[in-house]
């Protein structure tokens, strides 16, 4: 056995039971887990990012969720946004909490049955991934969300996981699965948050499936606490005419990684991917995000974005690969980053990958500093230098900010971001 391992194989003996349908499942992703262990910077994709400090946490699957007040879980909402939502405190869904949208097939995970088996197995696309197969194996809950053919969500649909003090040291393992039937549309928000000081490490796995001309805007919002881990891998697959819209934002915890891969996978389907990351202190994010262009005519926009200060570390990996017979393709993608301090570092890396003719591709990274010029200006019409800061970092972000689908969560991801660097004045951004 992986020794690194051995905490989450204990935890899995110590797990409620999975139904028995699902179990042997979830003993090969075990088995493939500890067979391959932890990757390690020898590995490519992981060359800028060590797993060894979580390693060394030696975390625990959450064998029972904590206690979370309705008063508490009230102060953790996003004001403006009254929409359907599924609260999962450590991993565990809490019906109290929620209100899930009507009209749709929308299932606590821990209520599904056989039909789920084969969604539930881990893709071909991350056979050899140990976190994704750690999730199948340990996972207890999660959301089934199947919209109907022609049917389009009125309001957002939130997935909230907190994760809580009384699960200190804890694993948490959540599962979602999308499926959009044709011509649907939703927008999904996933939020991970922590109470104060909680020291956690969540690891979830999205997938999503949308049939030809659905949908789907998807915000993933991570702000946990800067003593939490959090891994996550988002799987997308689009048929013809599909449209999928991410928006990433990452400005919690102390080492988080994302992994977004996308199926361009018959013509006409649209991917555009946005991301905005902000670490300050000692913490290090890592987004690696790949599209594959596996058809004719289609077309992909990535936009990330970076915020350091501090001692902060950020990773981009973003990859286009564009098979042979995929022509037509219309593809871009970018990743500019703002370095604020001399301790911050950012190691990027577009890339494309084209095997096919007849095609229009781009990709760009740039890293920079703050305008001494344009800091000298506004100085010149009176505003100190905090001020002056916080504007031009504020007109950074802006673009990315006021992509967001819902007003909001504008106004949320604003007060991240000025919590998170402390340049950024919320007042100053209204």
């Amino acid at each position: 056995m992986n020794i690194a391992l051995q905490s989450y194989v204990e935890g899995y003996r110590n797990l409620p039971a999975a139904p028995a349908w699902l179990r042997p499942v979830q003993d090969a992703a075990l088995e493939r887990a500890t067979k391959r262990g932890f990757p390690t910077v020898r590995d490519e994709v992981w060359k800028y990012t060590s797993v060894a400090a979580l390693e060394k946490r030696a975390f625990r699957p959450a064998a029972a969720p904590g206690k979370l007040s309705k008063s508490a879980l009230d102060g953790l909402l996003i004001p403006g946004l009254d929409s359907p939502r599924a609260v999962f405190v450590d991993g565990r869904y809490v019906a109290e909490f929620s209100r899930l949208p009507a009209g749709v097939r929308a299932v606590p995970l821990a209520q599904a049955d056989e039909s789920l088996r084969d969604s539930l197995a881990v893709a071909a696309e991350w056979q050899d991934d140990t976190f994704v197969n750690l999730n199948t194996a340990l996972f207890r809950d999660g959301l089934l969300l199947e919209v109907a053919a022609g049917q389009v969500l009125a309001a957002p649909l939130e997935l909230l996981h907190v994760s809580t003090a009384a699960a200190d040291a804890a694993a948490h393992n959540l599962r979602f699965v999308v499926h959009l039937a044709e011509r649907a549309g939703a927008c999904i928000v996933e939020r991970y948050i922590g109470l104060t000081g909680v020291k956690s490490f969540t690891n979830v796995v999205t997938q999503v499936e949308l049939a030809e001309s659905a949908k789907l805007a998807h915000v993933h919002l991570q702000s946990e606490t800067l003593q939490a881990f959090h891994v996550g891998r988002i799987l997308v697959r689009q048929a013809a005419n599909s449209e999928y819209r991410s928006h990433n934002l990452q400005v919690g915890s102390a080492w988080s990684r994302l992994d977004l891969y996308v199926r361009l996978e018959a013509e006409g389907a649209l991917a555009e991917l946005n991301g905005l990351y902000a670490v300050t202190g000692r913490q290090h994010v890592d987004n690696h995000t790949r599209i594959d262009h596996l058809a004719r005519d289609t077309f992909s926009r990535e936009l990330y974005c970076g915020v350091l200060d501090g001692q902060g570390r950020a990773v981009f990996n973003g990859k286009v690969l564009v098979a042979p017979h995929a022509v037509k393709t219309d593809a871009q993608q970018a990743n500019h980053n703002l370095i604020l301090s001399r301790g911050a570092e950012i190691d990027t890396k577009p890339e494309l990958e084209i095997y096919a003719d007849d095609v229009k591709c781009s990709h760009g990274a740039t890293i920079g500093q703050l305008d001494e010029q344009q800091l000298f200006y506004l100085r010149s019409r009176g505003l100190d230098a905090e001020t002056a800061r916080s504007l031009l970092i504020s007109a950074f972000v802006e673009q990315q900010l006021m992509g967001l689908p819902q007003p909001a969560l504008v106004a949320h991801a604003r007060r991240l971001l000025a919590g998170a660097i402390t340049q950024i004045k919320p007042e100053e951004q209204a």
